[in-house]
């Protein structure tokens, strides 16, 4: 196995060579083989080693394992201690989802701060068609039959390629100790499941499943790169933009395409939604509607779909003094300058009669009940029908901010301005406030 593991690293990895590598490693029979593979190809390499205490004195007898393991290695090794338990019921995560988390946050953090170039994990090949099958079970789409990535980012998993029983087999002809948790017997965990009920009997089928699965692997992972570019020309026809408020889809280019809701599943999956159906009725609902997940809105505005983060709620209202140069809000920043005329008038710069201001100024989200003078037009409006008047989607209108004097609106940033202080033939005093 060393030296197919040589080539593999030469043919597929050879950037390991002269980096800082920290390599995961919970004491199991997988991660004790890589760590001393990666010592005989003279790797330059830590060891990190996380205690979950969910097995008692089982887990600090892991962690004393690695602390020899790292000794006899000559390497240096990083154990942290969690209340894996604890997180769980904080997050509402399963406990196997909470260790996921914490493990990778923390090789993260590790990693950044220390300067290790890459994360290597000891994800093999029965590891790799367990997460097939797990999202098979569970319902999935192309992505979710692709499995475990050799290179995803900065995490490396040089292991893939070789089933358990070669890494076993490995360890013991070379008489490599290992800690066996027990935890791995329990029918409890679906992965475990499939580890002991049903894998066992597709390779009593199949003796050579795992080469057959890796076959399907990089016919799935071709078909995928087709899938890729499919969608790429479509979101490149239909984006129109991109800013702070989301991005704007047109809706034209779904309904051109022969199965619009495969694009908008392919398009939007990551972003948490799971009722396709209810995507797909936006296509053709009113405007204002919308489909919402954990963390972000699909949102129905005339002939267009945007997709937006939800709003962090209200704002802080930002006081202004009267020697105020800049004042930075969520959509940019506010220039004041005294001036002694006007010049280039347009929606994102306003001029002012500063006598007629009260400060501190204050600026702040418009909320319902608000209303201003516009500027150029007799009476009052208020600003929810001044925007519905605009046209506004729903989130431009939730991201609209006002300055005020003493309660009263003098500008609707960045679209109108109010009458009540505009310059007149009296001005003595001219303020110019510009967003940028």
């Amino acid at each position: 196995m060393l030296t197919a593991f040589s080539l593999h690293i030469k043919n597929r990895l050879p950037f390991l060579k002269e980096k800082r590598l920290l390599i995961a490693v919970s004491g199991g029979v997988d991660s004790v083989v890589l760590s001393c593979l990666c010592k005989k190809l003279d790797f330059n390499f830590a060891l990190a080693h996380c205690n979950f205490n969910l097995r008692a004195e089982e887990s600090n007898k892991d962690e004393n394992f690695i602390l020899k393991l790292g000794d006899q290695l000559g390497a240096e090794v990083f154990v942290q201690n969690f209340d894996t338990q604890g997180y769980a019921d904080v997050n509402k995560l399963s406990i196997q989802m909470a260790a996921r988390e914490l493990r990778y946050h923390w090789f993260a953090e590790l990693a950044d701060r220390l300067h290790f170039d890459y994360i290597l994990t000891a994800h093999h090949a029965d590891d790799n068609l367990e997460t097939f099958l797990i999202n098979l079970t569970r319902g999935t789409g192309l992505n979710g039959l692709t499995g475990i990535p050799l290179v995803n980012n900065n995490v490396i998993r040089p292991l893939l390629n070789y089933s358990r029983e070669t890494i076993i087999k490995y360890a013991l002809d070379n008489n490599i100790l290992w800690r066996e948790d027990r935890s791995n017997e329990s029918r409890k965990y679906l992965r475990n499941k499939l580890r002991h009920d049903v894998v066992p009997i597709l390779k009593e089928i199949n003796p050579n499943l795992l080469e057959s699965f890796q076959n399907t692997i990089d016919n799935l992972n071709d078909t995928a790169d087709i899938v890729d570019e499919s969608l790429n020309a479509v979101a490149k026809r239909a984006i129109t933009k991109i800013d702070d408020n989301g991005i704007t889809y047109k809706i034209s280019e779904f309904k051109k395409v022969n199965n619009p809701k495969a694009y908008l599943f392919e398009m939007f999956k990551a972003y948490g939604f799971t009722e396709w159906n209810d995507v797909l009725d936006l296509l053709g609902a009113e405007s204002g509607k919308q489909v919402l997940s954990k963390t972000h809105r699909l949102i129905k505005h005339r002939e267009f779909l945007i997709l937006t983060e939800f709003p962090d709620g209200r704002h802080k209202v930002i006081k202004i003094k009267e020697s105020s140069v800049i004042s930075y809000f969520p959509s940019g920043g506010l220039h004041f300058k005294n001036v002694d005329h006007i010049k280039d008038k347009n929606d994102s710069k306003i001029y002012l009669d500063k006598g007629k201001l009260k400060y501190p100024l204050e600026l702040r989200q418009w909320k319902e009940g608000d209303y201003f003078y516009p500027l150029g037009m007799k009476g009052k409006k208020k600003i929810s029908k001044y925007l519905k008047d605009e046209k506004l989607s729903l989130v431009e209108k939730e991201n609209t901010w006002v300055l005020t004097s003493e309660g009263n609106i003098i500008w609707v940033i960045g679209k109108r301005a109010d009458e009540r202080y505009k310059v007149t033939e009296a001005t003595s005093s001219i303020l110019k406030i510009e967003l940028k």
